[in-house]
């Protein structure tokens, strides 16, 4: 018996540095895509979906009701950037407990019970201290490519320490530890210890428990998801795709929408 496919579900997370899509159907990703923000979202938004045929549409991320409100579609929905990583997280790895996003301008921290559901979270995004931005913006200052900033902090021959997390202060402390003689390499290895230490105290007020899957864009850095194994002294779980996994959420939120249970 031929039975036909159920509709397809866009799930849209609309981020400061990058809009991603993930396209579902009969539970599967059929398609993803994704583009930088840029200063106008809307349009980016508009030109990822015109590239699709989607029955649903769910938005999540800070522009999630930018696109709800200017979407002239009745079959947008818009859930939360925690509501999308818990659902996204437990599909990729159904035994997590932690999840850790950071991505370019905040980082989140959740700690989800048994069954997926959402125990506690705490959000940073008033502050780009220890996302993207700052590891961007000192990669500059030590005239490091962004790509290869994780990979260059791993060449430190030690760990010194880096005082402040504001990225004005920062840039200035590094380079007052150039000035002295101290190794590129090193300050930027400070540097992402400095994130550690940031991200580790939000991860132990929200309880963090293992296993951890850390997603964003930042958990391509090889630095940082070594730095966070040892600090919480257990593996780190990171997807191929870190970047999709709100998006991959919001779809799968859809996806109950079109074909309830």
């Amino acid at each position: 018996m031929v039975t036909a496919a159920s509709p397809l579900v866009a799930g849209m997370d609309i981020g400061s540095r990058s809009i991603e899509l993930v396209l579902l159907q009969d539970g599967q990703v059929v398609h993803w895509d994704l583009l930088p923000t840029t200063f106008d979202p809307l349009g980016q938004c508009r030109s990822l979906l015109a590239r699709v045929r989607a029955a649903r549409i769910v938005a999540t991320g800070y522009g999630r009701k930018l696109l709800l409100e200017n979407l002239d579609n009745p079959e947008v929905t818009a859930i939360t950037e925690i509501q999308a990583y818990a659902l996204g997280a437990r599909r990729l790895f159904p035994e997590v407990r932690t999840i850790l996003d950071i991505g370019g301008q905040d980082t989140k921290a959740i700690a989800l019970t048994s069954d997926g559901k959402v125990a506690k979270f705490e959000m940073n995004d008033r502050c780009a201290a220890g996302t993207g931005k700052f590891l961007e913006f000192m990669a500059v200052a030590l005239q490091v490519d962004l790509e290869k900033f994780g990979d260059f902090a791993l060449q430190a021959e030690r760990r010194i320490q880096i005082s402040s997390m504001c990225t004005v202060f920062a840039e200035s402390e590094a380079t007052g530890l150039m000035a002295r003689g101290e190794s590129p390499a090193n300050i930027a290895l400070g540097l992402h210890l400095a994130i550690i230490a940031r991200t580790a105290a939000m991860l132990h007020r929200v309880g963090v428990k293992p296993p951890l899957l850390f997603a964003g864009g930042v958990a391509h850095n090889p630095c940082i998801k070594s730095l966070l194994a040892e600090s919480l002294g257990a593996a780190v779980l990171v997807p191929e795709q870190p970047d999709l996994v709100g998006a991959l959420g919001a779809a799968l939120y859809g996806q109950k929408l079109v074909a309830p249970e």
